[in-house]
């Protein structure tokens, strides 16, 4: 099967979220048992190598990352698998090498990504005719099973496995974490997961084990009661990441992440190339993760300067990330998707907007149908409301896209100039023959991926 046949055939099992071809509403049951039974046929590569789970609402991503560069920074061959991605799938599965010379992990070949693909759906598919499967393996599973088959190939030394939805049954929840991480848990996919932090935090806390190790921070008291009773009930052994945040000296208004931090009697320069005083938090599990991996797991040779390397070698695209855009704008670009990652924007954009400077902000916008629309325009929209200010709607490329009408139904109320485009393409062709313009991309992180692939292809 070539690599455009594998990838095609690839999205024909449609996404877990999203009614599959024919259908009006999701179908599927998540079901760890149907991950188990794929991954004992394909001789379980999942146990050849310890691992890192990580679960949580936001910064898993940016954490994941930041954690695998660290590891990689430290010599270890490193398996990061992520999702979803922002231009191209095999985004998802990344290795490194095996020194600290390799400073970038590096996403599966074509080749390889068609060869595993090929593989595992003859596996799945015997196993679906036999009906040892009660149905064909998910997208998700099957891009799970590949990173782990891929993995165990490469004989990373440590993988660190972002969990995609919830944690409890989520496919990457098959394996044996050495730590299990939770960064911050907040609303999100409330229909599949509840409707309060509570019964969220329930979800993400099914990453643990007996007798296991948690690295996380304090969070809402909601979700810290829940945390607590499972570390409890189950004798997890918790790591504060706290003592890693920068001080209050340190917790300046800038958005740029270059602190110091007290290591027992050393100083750690972090200098993240990671926007956003958000991401101090990630940046704090990070860092308590790598030395719990070296104090109590045997990885010696992670050391501060290896952990500094790291934190300043992290490539995680598409979080408040600034391009230069056509006409003389600024083009900033975020992944946020949900009221807490906009809140977060909101307060970021208020910190850089200068009302008084007369030039135009402009905002292209689109959403899944299952987030919460409204919260959201209710807390970015008002940003651009200004005279000279402009919001552009675009449908998203996915099958749970919000259309252009449910989006202008959320907007209305705002009070803002808005308008709808056919394209990403469209709005971003209008949006810079403002001239001086700063154009924030934010919304879904499948509308920003479009366009940042437009922008890098210079098509827009």
């Amino acid at each position: 099967m070539t690599y455009e046949a594998a990838v095609k055939h690839l999205y024909s099992r449609g996404f877990e979220l999203a009614p599959r071809p024919g259908e009006t509403t999701p179908n599927r049951e998540f079901d760890l048992n149907q991950m188990r039974i794929l991954a004992d046929s394909l001789d379980s590569p999942q146990g050849r190598y310890p691992s890192i789970l990580i679960a949580g609402t936001n910064g898993k991503g940016s954490t994941s990352a930041t954690i695998a560069s660290i590891l990689n920074a430290s010599g270890y061959k490193t398996g990061l698998y992520t999702s979803p991605h922002l231009s191209r799938i095999n985004e998802r599965i990344q290795t490194s090498g095996s020194g600290a010379s390799n400073n970038q992990l590096v996403a599966i070949t074509d080749d390889d990504f068609s060869r595993l693909y090929t593989q595992i759906d003859n596996v799945g598919t015997e196993l679906t005719r036999k009906g040892t499967l009660s149905q064909s393996p998910s997208l998700f599973e099957v891009m799970t099973a590949l990173a782990f088959r891929y993995f165990a190939e490469q004989q990373v030394d440590i993988a660190v496995l972002e969990v995609g939805l919830g944690g409890r049954l989520d496919a990457s929840n098959i394996v044996q974490p050495l730590v299990s991480i939770l960064t911050d848990i907040d609303l999100d996919h409330m229909e599949w997961l509840g409707d309060t932090v509570a019964k969220i935090a329930r979800e993400k806390v099914g990453i643990l084990r007996s007798e296991g190790i948690l690295v996380t921070l304090p969070q809402h008291p909601e979700v810290d009661e829940v945390i607590e009773d499972v570390v409890t009930s189950l004798n997890v052994r918790r790591v504060n990441a706290a003592d890693y945040l920068p001080s209050h000296d340190d917790q300046s208004s800038s958005w740029t992440n270059q602190y110091t931090i007290g290591v027992g009697v050393d100083h750690l320069r972090v200098n993240s190339p990671l926007a956003g005083q958000h991401q101090r938090r990630n940046l704090a599990i990070a860092i308590a993760s790598a030395f719990e991996l070296q104090r109590n797991h045997g990885f010696s040779r992670i050391t501060s300067a290896s952990i500094e390397q790291g934190i300043h070698q992290t490539y995680w695209p598409g979080r408040l990330e600034f391009m230069s855009g056509d006409n003389h704008s600024t083009i900033l670009l975020d992944v946020a998707h949900n009221p807490a990652g906009i809140a977060t924007l909101r307060l970021y954009l208020s910190s850089i907007f200068n009302s008084a400077s007369g030039l135009p902000h402009q905002l292209i916008f689109g959403a899944l149908r299952d987030k919460s629309i409204h919260e959201m325009a209710q807390k970015l929209f008002p940003l651009f409301r200004g005279s000279i200010d402009r919001i552009h709607l675009v449908a998203v490329n996915n099958p749970r896209a919000a259309s252009l009408e449910e989006l202008k139904a959320a907007t209305d109320s705002i009070g803002a100039v808005t308008l709808m485009h056919a394209s990403v393409a469209d709005a971003l062709k209008e949006a810079q023959e403002t001239a001086n313009s700063t154009i924030v991309i934010a919304g879904s992180l499948f509308l920003v991926g479009e366009a940042r692939h437009l922008l890098l292809a210079g098509k827009s």
